[in-house]
């Protein structure tokens, strides 16, 4: 009698550990086809707005209820050669050749931050910001990671480099509350996205890793020197 009630018991167990687990699944699958059906919404209508783009401007309102982003789409025609070569010479040097993961840069900030013994680089490509900007959280887990990764390799497969170029420069921070190219140029040099030089492209493209840190002709000396190097970068780098 102990044992055939134990016996259910077990059987109950299973059959509730199959039932969270099915469930679990159907949720991830569920969330994925979410992602799935933006990107595909997005490889050929503009989005209104990002996941990133919401949070600053929640963080902006806590201080200024009438806070609003500074933001204007401009199409990937309209926006300077010159800053599309500074992104991809700094944020991205193989962007047009890989499939959203840079496995060389991967390895090699691997290295140095095993070197450095914490986390001192990173690898994430155009495609990955693109993912955490549209999408994610800022939270660092090892499931927003996979997260990122998914949405990366689906955004590959949908997308054309151009079309994630386009978006990237479009959502991309540039300033307290200042995403995209056209904002960025006006905000910064009163000009529009399609008239900057390549030294202002090559600022632009240097204060991308902390944008908020810089008001409107704020230079620093990290920012010149590093806008110096993706300047002498430029030329070599590939655009779609």
């Amino acid at each position: 009698m102990r044992r055939s009630r134990k016996l259910r018991g077990l059987v109950l167990l299973w059959k509730g550990f199959c039932y969270t687990l099915g469930a679990a699944v159907l949720a991830a699958i569920a969330v994925q086809l979410w992602f799935l059906g933006h990107i595909v919404y997005w490889s050929k209508f503009n989005p209104t707005s990002t996941a990133f783009m919401e949070r600053r401007l929640e963080l902006l309102r806590v201080n200024d209820r009438g806070a609003r982003l500074r933001r204007q789409w401009v199409a990937y025609e309209r926006i300077s050669a010159h800053l599309k070569r500074a992104v991809v010479a700094a944020e991205d040097a193989r962007f047009v050749d890989h499939h959203g993961f840079d496995w060389e840069a991967i390895q090699k900030a691997m290295a140095k931050n095993e070197r450095q013994g914490k986390v001192v680089a990173g690898a994430s490509t155009i495609t990955q910001q693109l993912a955490k900007n549209l999408f994610l959280s800022g939270e660092r887990s090892w499931l927003r990671k996979a997260e990122e990764a998914s949405i990366t390799w689906m955004m590959e497969r949908v997308m054309s480099k151009r079309r994630i170029f386009e978006l990237y420069l479009n959502v991309a921070e540039w300033g307290e509350g200042v995403f995209g190219a056209e904002a960025a140029a006006r905000y910064h040099f009163g000009i529009s996205a399609a008239a900057l030089g390549r030294e202002q492209a090559a600022w632009l493209a240097a204060i991308l890793p902390s944008p908020r840190r810089y008001e409107p002709g704020g230079i620093t000396r990290y920012s010149v020197d590093r806008a110096a190097t993706i300047f002498a970068r430029m030329d070599s780098a590939q655009i779609p």
